[in-house]
């Protein structure tokens, strides 16, 4: 059967599914060139929750030269308008839904209205805003061609980091940047599991709800999916019931997951009425994953779940667990994927041997160009001969698997001793009565230390008491070290904060923390 056209006076009936997005994008950067003027460098600002128009908006812009930079679709009017100012977008692509913040945040930056395009299936009906497909090149004009890039120096993405402190930073992400990425990450995830040779075969099927505004989405799905010739289930956004459903109904073989789905994985109640039993691995990353949640899901669904690291600054894969001997290192992020060199730093700036912990350094083809407009904090980043410091502390085995307990920054120091929040959710999502936890230090004067203190949000049928929670405080102190101890006690919440990556956002803990202190102190 002939496939039908994206556009009707480009006839293509010959073309698979890949080759249409080929031309869908090719015909978009046209437009951008003929309608726009589109320059090398220009930024195109991406305000959006998942949609299978992505890719071809995103290589539409890259084919005219143009940088893509993926906003979070949660923004509000000022945080939005404040990525399109810092990276001087010139444009925007959003979805109906959000045309209203959009609009607003376009305006406060001098974006004109008829810069502003949608996609998705939905159009709108006033015809003010077009949709993407409407930016062609009208005059047929054959002056138009794909850009010529530096890959080494030109920029593919500027995405912004989570902004856990301060406002976000823009990432300088190169095509080099992210094309190493994808060769790495295809050297890396080779394994025993597919007749083909490797854990990816044909047929396989990815179900795919991480963001696409996110460097793990953008690279490890959609560029890794279209260059392995893989199938993507597009989910707009997560949903547990849908997650499961759509694994049973499509058949999905393989899922990028974060660590707060393999806990919901591990134990709602509403998984087991679906079969996931299509799944033959899941691979989760953003944050620390604990043993304790790896042996959980296995027990409960049989499904194994490898490890992978990165950063957006490095495109962002730089570890994976391999499939075959996942269960051999459980709780590790793998081995360092080809054409890197990485090293663990002490804080007087020398490598430490192997099995102590010190701060993870990076180098390789994969390390961002720069924090943009921001020469300070790119020199604070990255060393002279190319290492970018990741703020992740933890070590590397003798079997050179690498470690992470947990960000620089976020480690409790208890009179002198490093406790990683981590290792301590990692072990209390464990209790059968807990749903999920965060832990944080919070600062007491008389101790003159932080104290690692736990929310948790309890299981049905648990109650929120302080029986309750000296409960918790007791069963947890029985499995760490004496410095690790929930000194700081418990306290119960409704759900934990996270970014839509998966990452706790324990600044809004800490800001909750400090508010009781205060109410505290006035009675």
């Amino acid at each position: 059967m002939p496939i039908e056209s994206p556009y009707p006076h480009i006839p293509i009936p010959d073309l698979d599914l890949y080759a249409q997005v080929k031309a869908t994008a090719i015909e978009f950067g046209m437009g951008l060139k003929a309608l726009w003027e589109w320059e090398k460098g220009d930024v195109l600002a991406l305000y959006t929750p998942n949609c299978i128009d992505t890719p071809a908006v995103m290589w539409g812009c890259h084919w005219a030269g143009g940088v893509l930079s993926p906003a979070n679709p949660g923004y509000t009017v000022d945080e939005l308008a404040f990525q399109l100012r810092d990276s001087g977008a010139k444009a925007v692509v959003t979805q109906l839904p959000y045309i209203k913040t959009a609009r607003e945040a376009a305006a406060k930056v001098g974006i004109p209205e008829d810069r502003i395009i949608i996609m998705g299936d939905e159009r709108d009906k006033s015809h003010k805003v077009k949709h993407f497909t409407s930016i062609r090149n009208l005059s047929k004009s054959s002056r138009y061609r794909r850009t010529k890039m530096n890959p080494h120096e030109d920029l593919a993405f500027l995405v912004y980091s989570s902004g856990t402190t301060g406002h976000p930073k823009g990432v300088m992400l190169t095509h080099r940047n992210i094309v190493s990425n994808i060769m790495m990450i295809k050297a890396g995830e080779s394994g025993k599991l597919s007749s083909t040779g490797g854990p990816f075969g044909d047929g396989d099927r990815i179900i795919s709800f991480l963001p696409f505004f996110h460097i793990y989405g953008l690279t490890c799905l959609i560029h890794q999916a279209f260059y392995s010739g893989l199938k993507l289930i597009v989910m707009p956004r997560f949903d547990l019931e849908d997650f499961c459903r759509f694994i049973q109904e499509y058949k999905a073989t393989f899922s990028y997951i974060v660590p707060p789905v393999v806990l919901l994985l591990s134990k709602h109640p509403v998984v087991s009425k679906y079969d996931l039993s299509s799944i033959r691995m899941m691979n989760s990353g953003a944050a620390p994953l604990t043993k304790e949640l790896v042996e959980a899901l296995y027990a409960r669904l049989k499904i194994p779940v490898k490890q992978g690291y990165g950063l957006s600054e490095t495109s962002p894969t730089t570890h994976t667990q391999a499939w075959e001997d996942w269960n051999t290192s459980i709780g590790s992020v793998g081995t360092l994927l080809p054409y890197q060199t990485a090293k663990y730093m002490s804080e007087d700036g020398t490598e430490v041997p192997v099995g102590q912990v010190g701060e993870l350094w990076i180098k390789g083809p994969n390390v961002f160009k720069g924090y943009w407009k921001n020469p300070e904090g790119t020199a604070h980043a990255k060393t002279d001969d190319g290492y970018f410091k990741t703020g992740d502390v933890g070590y590397q085995d003798k079997n050179g698997h690498f470690y992470i307990t947990d960000r620089v920054k976020e480690l409790i120091k208890y009179k002198g001793f490093q406790v990683p929040p981590a290792e301590l959710e990692g072990i209390l999502a464990s209790h059968p009565g807990i749903n999920d936890v965060a832990v944080i230090g919070v600062y007491d004067k008389d101790q003159a230390s932080e104290l690692p203190r736990a929310y948790v949000v309890p299981a049905g049928g648990l109650g929120k008491g302080e029986k309750e929670a000296q409960e918790i405080v007791a069963w947890l102190n029985q499995r760490v070290a004496n410095h690790k101890k929930l000194r700081g006690g418990v306290r119960f919440v409704d759900e934990i904060p996270k970014s839509v990556s998966g990452k706790i956002l324990r600044r809004v803990l800490k800001e909750q923390a400090l508010a009781e202190e205060k109410t505290k102190a006035k009675l």
